[in-house]
């Protein structure tokens, strides 16, 4: 290996993409190093860690490239999983994969490269680094069923820096077919969860270990109650699954959770999808802006993973607070407090907050 190749630590979790991420930069020339992200996991959950992390030694091997392994089990369970546990405890629904990337992919593992003298690291995320000038840029994947610039909203300028994103301009099926291609061991292997699992689990199971999840009343927009749920603290805004509705219409419409009381234990419903309409304000807190924005200016936001992008007003924003307050111009679903608001220009990710 020549001295003057940049050296990138790849984070390697044992899937197609993040194989494919490795193999396209050792091929653009790079010194490539494979890392394994190890993280924390609950002892009453399976956990197959040690199968994901022999399928990246695998790919490693194949492409005869160095594999480390970073312990990151501490970040993720003081600032991933206990802040998933709390926010739903307060009532509130989290984004496990948003602060998994804030201080797991892109905190931990920034680190953990920095100090064995990495100068990038890089991960298999479907997203776009598009540099202009010194400026790097955060943009949307170019593969629309896959774009996860969403989850990258709480990058900072300096991680996004560090960070080179291979994929993000590829469909699933190139990068199905480039794996192929090169023969790499995870070329026909099924989309894996990797690190961030709470995404996946069963709330009410997970959450049972750490509260006692007490069945309440489920009311109309009257107050009557019209049947029983499982513990306030389980339900999110828009759901339409997991209550027992107790009504006896012949022809039953779908009810939607439109408010939750975590104090009284009730969960309110309605028959209409919840609607975030012009009248009503969003505020964001600690929003990370990788670029200056204008109030009054009109931007696109997303408040969940696969909504269609709606238009926004910026009302106000103070960096000091890391507060902002945005008014839709357009109808979109109402929104959970604690989710994610992420904003764009175009396929431009300026950056988000948390619904507050």
């Amino acid at each position: 290996m020549s001295k003057d190749q940049p050296r990138v630590f790849v984070g390697m979790s044992g899937g197609v993409d993040s194989s494919v991420a490795a193999y396209r930069l050792q091929r653009a020339g790079y010194e490539v190093v494979g890392v394994f992200i190890k993280v924390w996991h609950p002892d009453f959950l399976t956990c197959n860690w040690e199968e994901e992390r022999l399928d990246a030694m695998r790919v490693a091997a194949h492409l005869n490239i160095p594999f480390l392994t970073c312990n990151a089990e501490k970040e993720y369970k003081d600032q991933v999983a206990d802040y998933f546990i709390n926010e739903y405890l307060l009532g509130r629904t989290p984004n496990p994969d948003v602060m998994c990337n804030k201080h797991v992919k892109f905190g931990a593992f920034i680190d953990f490269a920095k100090s064995e003298g990495a100068d990038f690291i890089a991960t298999g995320h479907y997203a776009r680094r598009v540099d202009v000038g010194t400026e790097p840029r955060l943009h949307r994947g170019i593969d629309p069923a896959k774009d996860q610039s969403y989850f990258l909203w709480s990058l900072t300028e300096e991680q996004l820096k560090f960070t080179l994103l291979p994929i993000g301009d590829s469909i699933k099926d190139t990068v199905r077919n480039e794996a192929k291609t090169a023969g790499l061991p995870t070329a026909l292997k099924k989309d894996s969860q990797g690190v961030c699992f709470l995404g996946h689990v069963d709330i009410k199971e997970f959450l049972s270990h750490y509260t006692k999840l007490v069945p309440g009343k489920v009311l109309n927009q009257r107050g009557e109650i019209v049947g029983t749920h499982d513990g306030a603290l389980i339900y999110t805004i828009g759901q339409r699954h997991g209550l027992v509705i107790n009504t006896k219409e012949t022809t039953r419409t779908p009810y939607y959770v439109i408010g939750k009381d975590v104090t009284n234990n009730t969960v309110t419903v309605a028959t209409e999808r919840p609607i975030l309409n012009q009248e009503s304000d969003l505020q964001l807190s600690s929003v990370t802006l990788r670029h200056t924005v204008a109030i009054g200016e009109i931007l696109t936001a997303q408040t969940r993973y696969h909504q269609p992008p709606f238009n926004v007003q910026i009302l106000s924003y103070d960096p000091a607070s890391q507060k902002m307050a945005i008014k839709p111009i357009m109808p979109s679903d109402q929104p959970a407090v604690g989710q994610s608001c992420v904003l764009y220009r175009d396929s431009w990710c300026l950056g988000g907050g948390i619904i507050s």
